[in-house]
């Protein structure tokens, strides 16, 4: 499979934002990180002066076989209702995304059960009806990796098409954080346990199930570390591939990707693998309480903007984060230099 192109990031506009940082009316390095971010933006848009003042979030929504193990403390019918709660305004993202000034866009790329055609506000591009159960076997074939990493990349593409400066990523999928479990345990090399947390809140004894059932699908497909896509396919999902997929696309369009939890993230470790330079183009939004979740920004070189205690997923954090990353961008754009202002700089 062909990926595009991954632009370099632009040092001279990042240096350009800098100098001008360093002229702001301000002490040196007062603002800290949303200094750094404001660099940042400019390099990945290779824009002096970036903005980004149109925002919008992806929404994936998949259903997964390994939900069958009684991994989950929801029902998996959950996801389908979830979905229209989505396309109806009343969940969280909705209401954050609505605060942001952001557009949702939700995607059916893989829920178990059907949506009438003629839904309004949904887009069909179910790749199969869930992943099959990974504790029985691969998740799903290459083809329908594949297709789902294209189905993002699609996504993201017509997303962009009404024009778009910064993207957040979610998903919908009850079970879940298992498959992103088992992600970064194959891709970090560390113990299941140590990756693995209660999801939408199981037990202790849940959780003791949860961790044997990845450590089995792990054992049974043996999935390589060294190739994504063998681990996306083995005990990925589709939602996971989906946000890889908008991942990359993003990331050749200098479209700065924030990424949202433990899922989100579990897809930004498959993109990365499969295309390195992803990485120059991702935030990572914030710190899940899920404990396999900093391993994740370790592996990635990410470090969170926020740490709410959050473990919600649908983008909700990515979207909050998009407040910061805001505000980093119209600092270095609004704000006077000390030449600007006739204020004298310090001796």
């Amino acid at each position: 499979m062909n990926y595009p192109t991954i632009p370099m990031i632009d040092t001279d506009a990042a240096q350009k934002a800098e100098a001008r940082q360093n002229n702001l009316t301000k002490p040196a390095r007062s603002l800290g990180r949303l200094e750094d971010i404001s660099i940042q933006l400019a390099g990945m848009k290779a824009d002096p002066s970036p903005t980004v003042s149109r925002k919008a979030v992806i929404v994936m929504a998949a259903d997964h076989g390994v939900a069958l193990e009684g991994v989950s403390a929801f029902p998996p019918a959950v996801t389908q209702q979830m979905v229209l709660n989505f396309l109806h305004g009343g969940a969280a993202i909705n209401v954050l995304a609505r605060q942001a000034g952001a557009g949702v866009t939700i995607v059916d790329i893989g829920v178990a059960s059907d949506f009438d055609p003629s839904l309004s506000g949904l887009l069909h591009r179910k790749v199969a009806h869930g992943t099959r159960n990974m504790a029985k076997g691969p998740a799903m074939t290459r083809a329908e990796a594949e297709k789902a990493l294209v189905c993002g990349m699609d996504v993201l593409a017509q997303v962009a098409e009404k024009g778009i400066d910064l993207i957040a990523t979610g998903d919908m999928g009850i079970g879940n954080t298992t498959p992103s479990s088992a992600i970064a345990a194959v891709m970090t090399g560390l113990p299941v346990a140590k990756v693995t947390g209660r999801g939408t809140g199981v037990d202790d004894d849940g959780l003791a199930h949860k961790i044997k059932v990845i450590e089995q699908a792990i054992a049974l497909n043996k999935p390589d570390p060294k190739d994504a896509l063998d681990v996306l396919c083995k005990v990925g999902g589709l939602e996971i591939a989906g946000l890889a997929g908008v991942m990359i696309a993003a990331a050749s369009r200098r479209i700065p990707v924030v990424v949202d939890g433990f899922i989100s993230t579990a897809a930004a470790m498959i993109a990365a693998g499969l295309v390195p330079d992803v990485r120059k183009y991702l935030f990572g939004s914030h710190k899940s309480v899920e404990i396999g979740h900093h391993v994740m920004h370790k592996h990635l070189g990410l470090v969170p903007l926020i740490d709410l205690n959050l473990r919600l997923g649908e983008g909700t954090g990515a979207v909050l984060a998009f407040h910061l990353i805001e505000a980093a961008s119209r600092i270095l754009r609004e704000m006077a230099t000390f030449a600007e202002a006739g204020v004298s700089d310090k001796e």
